[in-house]
């Protein structure tokens, strides 16, 4: 298992590499990274004993950005018939594992084979527990097994803790129908992505106040509002009735780079279609100048140098925190609502 396979985006396979060879070298693990266009997946191929199990545990999967899941493993053929006879030969020598995943790749071939996977699993789950591979421990490594085809399967693991919270890193969000527009769920899932559930009710609760800059029609407005939050919603376009309806919404038709709350906030949410370096300059002031403790905002990415980007922003907001003397836990991701664009979460930490 010395083959690292990550899943990601479709036409992101060159920044999934970029940072992945950033990672690899950090770590001095020799390899390297490859991929093809449009297939939803990179590979950093390890030209060293257990590499890729040394890369893995250096870094942490929560801190990339561009990958939504990984394993290491290595590609094998299946038969059209008793596939599972080879996949349990293959796993002969491999540890007992906690828990098991069949994915696809993001893209119309993947989506085709998820059918298959649905009628393959059961049996297969069956035979690895009869064989001693499979128990359920959240503590032992996940078996991830990704169909390139019927014929061709990455034998993949992971563990549990450092991988992705969900098959392929794709959330399972059902969309609001009174939600005035589909990117509600962007904030839904960066809240999913950023914040421990059994904290959701003490750092989303109805007693704090949210500003939503860019809000019209109100998509983001909505998460905070279904939250119990009163917001306030800048944007000089109409925001959904339904939202004003509420009573919690304030809405001011002005310029979001510019306006300023009166007193302090709990959340800044913001998907203005900008450059990324004034968002991202936007984001400083607010956590830097204590307007909010806690924000979400959109990064809106160029055509090329996408990652390089990515962390030249994230070291200028880094720089910029240690220059003001405050800490601030930042994290950024692609998640899988995102388009052209990634996701920062930032928390002001202590007072």
């Amino acid at each position: 298992m010395n083959t690292l396979l990550l899943h990601c985006r479709p036409g992101f396979e060159n920044e999934v590499c970029a940072e992945i060879a950033e990672h690899a070298a950090r770590l001095q693990v020799a390899g390297y990274a490859k991929a093809k266009p449009s297939t939803a997946c990179a590979e950093f191929i390890c030209t060293e004993p257990e590499g890729a199990e040394r890369l893995m545990r250096g870094v942490r999967f929560s801190q990339l950005i561009f990958p939504r899941q990984w394993a290491r493993g290595v590609f094998i053929d299946l038969p059209e018939l008793d596939r599972i006879s080879v996949l349990l030969a293959h796993l002969a020598d491999a540890p007992t594992f906690g828990s098991l995943w069949l994915e696809v790749l993001d893209t119309n071939d993947g989506k085709e084979l998820s059918n298959f996977c649905k009628k393959f699993e059961a049996p297969l789950r069956n035979a690895l527990s009869k064989a001693g591979k499979l128990v359920e421990d959240p503590h032992k490594p996940r078996l991830l097994l990704t169909f390139k085809s019927g014929r061709a399967v990455f034998v993949g693991m992971a563990e549990t803790n450092n991988s992705a919270q969900w098959p392929m890193g794709i959330p399972r969000l059902k969309f609001p129908r009174e939600a005035p527009s589909r990117s509600t769920l962007k904030l839904e899932e960066a809240w999913h992505t950023f914040i421990p559930r059994e904290q959701w009710d003490e750092r989303l609760s109805d007693e704090m106040t949210g500003v939503d800059l860019g809000a019209a029609p109100g998509g983001w407005t909505y998460q905070l509002v279904r939250r119990g939050m009163l917001v306030t919603a800048i944007d000089n376009g109409p925001m959904a009735e339904s939202l004003m309806d509420t009573g919690l919404v304030q809405h001011l038709m002005v310029d979001g780079f510019t306006w300023k709350p009166r007193q302090p906030v709990d959340w800044m949410v913001c998907d203005i279609v900008e450059k990324p370096a004034r968002s991202a300059a936007l984001l400083e002031t607010w956590i830097g100048e204590g307007l909010c403790r806690e924000a979400v905002v959109n990064l809106k990415l160029p055509m090329k140098q996408r990652y390089a980007e990515v962390r030249r922003l994230l070291q200028r907001l880094e720089e910029g925190f240690a220059e003001r003397k405050i800490k601030v836990s930042i994290a950024c991701k692609q998640l899988y609502h995102d388009r052209e664009e990634v996701t920062c979460h930032l928390r002001r930490l202590g007072k």
